[in-house]
């Protein structure tokens, strides 16, 4: 009954994706990488459009993309996504998104904990004045490297719990060919110690610690998982597991588009996920509605 209820689930309350990007031609999607380049050292990095391109069959491409914020629209509409978080920006199709669709797009804003007190300044405007839901912070891929339980993001994480929004994490190898040591999956248990009350959204699998992770969230109230990067496919079995029995409601949709997966096989494999019916809700729109404190 899998993929009845999920057809049923996505049809009356449809999908919050939480984590999406916007389509763009191929030549701006590889100049969006060069922050990550500075920091790998093989040749293969150098040239590949994705970072992660030995990771991933058939990644989104475009010659020529004339409205991308329109284009996206039409995606969601297509697949039942309801509302997407989304990195906001100063300018460009984030900015215009959030502007065009304010009901459809939720404002996430980006921290760099390096920048000190001024990272903290940021991250309240973001909240305070721009309307910014949640805040994510890939320490792995900032220069220096920052790990999930450095110093330097003590100060983002009491801002977030003063602020009542939840932080987007990476744990797990990383894609890009650098160092893992900024997001091993344990680092989480000391962080989630010492700030009881912050909102973990874990992404990218945290794999190979999987099953590290869903001992994890099972200790910790306030952490939770997201499934971003990861086709439904190749879901880890021991988070599929923890959803169906203790863990409905840490466990929620993310998908990776265009980075990525295309949502076209992301949801021509999400039917074949083999969550207890109960659990298609919460993984595709409540568990998210709660945690981002979305209406």
């Amino acid at each position: 009954m899998s993929a009845e209820a999920f057809e049923q689930a996505r049809a009356e309350a449809g999908v919050i994706d939480t984590m999406i990007g916007f389509p763009v031609a191929r030549e701006e999607q590889a100049k969006h990488y060069d922050f990550i380049r500075k920091q790998t050292h093989d040749a293969d990095s150098q040239e590949w459009e994705f970072p992660a391109q030995y990771m991933f069959k058939g990644v989104p491409h475009y010659d020529r993309v004339d409205d991308p914020v329109e284009m996206l629209m039409a995606k969601m509409k297509q697949h039942g996504i309801t509302r997407a978080l989304t990195g906001m920006s100063v300018d460009g199709n984030a900015k215009i998104a959030l502007e065009r669709y304010p009901d459809r797009f939720i404002a996430s804003t980006n921290t760099d904990p390096n920048q000190g007190m001024d990272a903290v300044r940021k991250l309240d405007e973001d909240v305070r004045v721009r309307g910014a839901r949640a805040t994510n912070c890939w320490g792995t891929g900032l220069i220096p490297q920052v790990p999930l339980n450095d110093k330097k993001m003590y100060p983002i994480y009491a801002k977030c719990i003063e602020l009542d929004i939840p932080i987007t994490l990476t744990t797990g190898v990383p894609g890009p060919r650098f160092p893992m040591a900024c997001q091993k999956t344990e680092l989480l248990d000391e962080v989630c110690w010492f700030f009881p009350e912050l909102k973990f959204v874990t992404r990218h699998g945290c794999e190979p610690w999987a099953d590290l992770a869903v001992k994890l969230l099972l200790k910790w109230p306030n952490l939770y998982y997201s499934t971003s990067a990861f086709a439904p496919r190749y879901y880890p079995e021991a988070v599929v597991k923890f959803a169906n029995t203790l863990g409905a409601d840490k466990v929620m949709y993310a998908g990776y588009y265009p980075m990525g997966l295309s949502l076209d096989r992301i949801f021509k494999e999400m039917p074949d996920v083999p969550f207890r019916d109960h659990v298609w809700p919460k993984f595709l729109r409540e568990n998210a509605q709660r945690v981002f404190n979305l209406k």
